[in-house]
Order: C-alpha cells, then sequence, then structure tokens
C-alpha cells in the first residue's frame, strides 16, 4: 500500500440504496439466479498461498533484501508469477512503464473464454518498498490472486464474464503501474470492465476484516461471504485512494476489494470482534525491514483468499441484463459549499411506455473534494425522493458510481433530477454528469 496522505476522517454511512456495475459498461450485472447459479467456489489452499510468498521472501533475500520498483527482486518476482500463469493457461502480457528512471513492469493475465465486452478483473501490487520484502504489503494479496488464478485454471472455470488478473508495478511511488494501464486502455476497452477487485495487504499478523465500500454489489458480495463464514467485518476507510483501485475509480470502473490493516490501531472493540491485541497496529511492520514471511496471519490470509474466490466464482458467474433506453445530462452543476442550498440537474424524459422498472439505473459522475459530505437523491417528477448517497465514503473525492433505484410506482415519462447538497463546510464540487437508464 502506498504511503499514506493527509486526509479527513469521517463516521461511514451505509448506502441504503444496492447499486449494480457502472454506466460504462455496455450491460449491467444480475445476480445468478437459481437457474445460472454460479459453480461452487473452491477452498484456496493457505499451504499454496504460502509457497509463494515463500519464493517471494526467497527472491527478496537474495536481491538485497527487497522487490522494489527498479530492483532485481521485483523483476524476478514478476517473472516467477508470470512463470505460474503461463504453465496454467493464461495469456499473459508484460507491460512496460517508466518511473524514477527506471524500467516498471505490469503482468495482465487473461483467462480464455468468457465474454470479451464484460470483463472482471482482480489486482494487486508486486512491488515492495525498499525497506523490506514486502511479504504482507503485498505479497499476501498477489500471492492470493495467484492462487485464484491458479484455482480457475485447475477448475477449467468457464464463467460468463472474461476473467482478467493483473499485478501491478511501482505502487508504493504512487500507484504508478495501475495508473499507467488504466490511462492507456482505449475508452472502449475501459467500457468493457465490469468491476475491478483490488487486494492489498490481506494477511496482516494483527489481523482486521475489512470490506471497501464503493460498488453496493462488489461489497455485498464480500459481506455475504463473510456472514457465511460468521466474521463480521467493517467497512474499510485506512486504504480510501491509496491502492490500485484508485485509477479504475477514477476512470468510472467499479471497484472493491478486501484489506486487514496497516499502521492504524486496533481498538478494544476490533480486539474483542476479531481476536487480536488492542492499542497495536494492525500490522506493526507496515513499510518495515521486518516486513517477512513470518510477519503473515495464516488465518487472515487464509479467510481472505478463499472471500477472493467467492467473489471471483460469484461474479464471474452473473449474467448480463441488456439496458433500457437512457437518458443523460452532462451539463455541469456546481454545488456551493455548506451551508447553501441543494442544487438540481434535470433529464426530461419521453418516449418510454409505462412506470419506471424496478431495476431503474442511475450513473452518478460527481467531482468533489470530499465525498463524504454529499447527500445526492433522485427526484421522480411527482417530487418523490430516493436517496442515493447519504454523506459516506469518508475522505475520498469524487463520487462516481451506480445506483438502482426501485421506481417502479413512477411514471417513466417526465423530468427526473438528480439533487446534490453539500453537509458541512470546507469542500467544493459540481455534478459532472449523471445518467438514467429504464
Amino acid at each position: 500500500m502506498s504511503l499514506s496522505v493527509s486526509r479527513r476522517l469521517a463516521a461511514v454511512t451505509a448506502i441504503a440504496v444496492a447499486g449494480l456495475f457502472a454506466s460504462t459498461a455496455p450491460a449491467a450485472l444480475a445476480a445468478p439466479t437459481a437457474a445460472t447459479a454460479a459453480p461452487t467456489p473452491p477452498d484456496i489452499p493457505v499451504a499454496n498461498v504460502k509457497a509463494h510468498l515463500a519464493q517471494l521472501q526467497s527472491i527478496a533475500t537474495a536481491n538485497g533484501g527487497n522487490r522494489a520498483h527498479g530492483r532485481a527482486g521485483y523483476k524476478a518476482s514478476i517473472d516467477y508469477v508470470k512463470a505460474k500463469l503461463d504453465a496454467a493457461g493464461f495469456t499473459t502480457t508484460l507491460q512496460t512503464f517508466t518511473s524514477s528512471g527506471a524500467t516498471g513492469y505490469n503482468l495482465i493475465a487473461d483467462w480464455p473464454g468468457g465474454d470479451p465486452n464484460s470483463v472482471l478483473m482482480a489486482g494487486s501490487h508486486l512491488d515492495s518498498v525498499t525497506a523490506g520484502p514486502g511479504i504482507n504489503d503485498n505479497g499476501s494479496g498477489s500471492a492470493a490472486i495467484l492462487e485464484t488464478a491458479l484455482a480457475v485454471s485447475r477448475a477449467q472455470l468457464q464463467p460468463t464474464k472474461h476473467l482478467r488478473f493483473g499485478w501491478w508495478g511501482a505502487e508504493e511511488l504512487g500507484m504508478i503501474g495501475s495508473k499507467y494501464y488504466v490511462n492507456n486502455l482505449p475508452a472502449a476497452e475501459k467500457s468493457k470492465i465490469s468491476g475491478y477487485l483490488n487486494f492489498d495487504m490481506i494477511g496482516s499478523p494483527n489481523p482486521g476484516y475489512f470490506v471497501y465500500d464503493d460498488d453496493p454489489t462488489i461489497e455485498q458480495t464480500f459481506k455475504n461471504y463473510y456472514a457465511g463464514v460468521g466474521i463480521p467485518t467493517e467497512i474499510e476507510t485506512e486504504g480510501d485512494g491509496r491502492s490500485d483501485h484508485a485509477p479504475f475509480k477514477s476512470a468510472g470502473i467499479p471497484v472493491g476489494g478486501l484489506f486487514s490493516g496497516a499502521d492504524y490501531t486496533k481498538t478494544a472493540a476490533q480486539a474483542q470482534k476479531w481476536g487480536g491485541t488492542s492499542g497495536q497496529a494492525f500490522d506493526r511492520c507496515y513499510h518495515a525491514s521486518c516486513d517477512t514471511s513470518a510477519n503473515i496471519n495464516d488465518t487472515a490470509l487464509d479467510r481472505n483468499s478463499d472471500a477472493i474466490a467467492y467473489a471471483i466464482w460469484n461474479l464471474g458467474a452473473a449474467t448480463p441484463v441488456p439496458p433500457g433506453p437512457s437518458f443523460e445530462n452532462t451539463a455541469d452543476v456546481n454545488i456551493p459549499d455548506s451551508p447553501g442550498a441543494a442544487v438540481t440537474s434535470p433529464i426530461t424524459v419521453s418516449g418510454v411506455t409505462g412506470n419506471a422498472p424496478a431495476t431503474t439505473k442511475v450513473d452518478v459522475n460527481i467531482v468533489h473534494t470530499y465525498r463524504g459530505d454529499l447527500v445526492v437523491d433522485l427526484v421522480a417528477p411527482d417530487g418523490t425522493v430516493y436517496n442515493l448517497h447519504n454523506r459516506s465514503g469518508g475522505s475520498a473525492d469524487n463520487l462516481v458510481q451506480t445506483y438502482t433505484v426501485n421506481a417502479s410506482s413512477e411514471v417513466a415519462n417526465g423530468v427526473w433530477k438528480l439533487q446534490a447538497k453539500d453537509g458541512a463546510a470546507q469542500d467544493t464540487g459540481y455534478i459532472n454528469s449523471w445518467k438514467i437508464t429504464f
């Protein structure tokens, strides 16, 4: 995970309206039905994940004690992962970029088959800091998605969606590799990625169980897994904007992921809930030389690895649903800082027969310096208000999200409005665009 940035923290309020995948995708994603249920996800052997970590530790030990960008240990790490995937039948691509005067590498692995216009992607950064071997940060995420990819191969999985995995370089320098990948994808290719799952530090020695609260469908998928094994979760706030999901999110791609904690301190309530030691950091070796193969909690690594497979198997089997007619307003509308009044952006809908569907989709793109201040509503033609976003998301900026609204009691034709209000002072922004799809 990248170095911490200065930010305000706010309590996270859960979004009341469930969301589907972003409007940039050609089709929304529905949960598998009983007739098209996802195949049973495998139990990912934690011994296999730890074997990958042992290899990464050996690589670091043989290369100056780290696997950092521009160092021999990083290239050896990429070569190790690539060889495993090539042997398992993946199509791999080594993408190069330059940062700080050194060549960096991203590794992309595609599993043959699936809908090429609906791509489910999972990724982790493979580089360490120069101070140590980076086994939890982020050998843990890299090893877990590698073993999940190998499990896809062993099962010869044939998901509805096309599966793609990515290992990113130079994350510790500011998500350089993942930014390079996203920024160099043609718009048509970005629009095909229906979801990106990020895994950065999932084996912390004093672990918490944190779930990203970005895309509601992805978030709920991980929560379903943990509910099934009786482990409570919390919303992830420590890593907001600090890992490789950030470039994807900025591009309007739905994101989600898991995290077991870095240098924040575990509270007494968290220790009571999850075990471990209160008053200590989740990972006392964060960005330090002691982030070795001894700096891993096997139980957390095992649970999170299984959760990754659960998400890949279930989200990968989801059925694309063709969207109905869409209407969009791309005019900028300034949102005054609090205590300014709410502002609206209207869309006039015509030519749609009958009522809006129960799966009315609302795509929101708001540029703002602190989305935790925003209250955003959909206002129907008759004045009925549907809350979409209520001051959640903590210190992250911008609100690029897709919501599904049960508006089946509303006549579709008429003037719909997106309403936004800033709920606290000191931050600014504007409605960039929004779209409603019936």
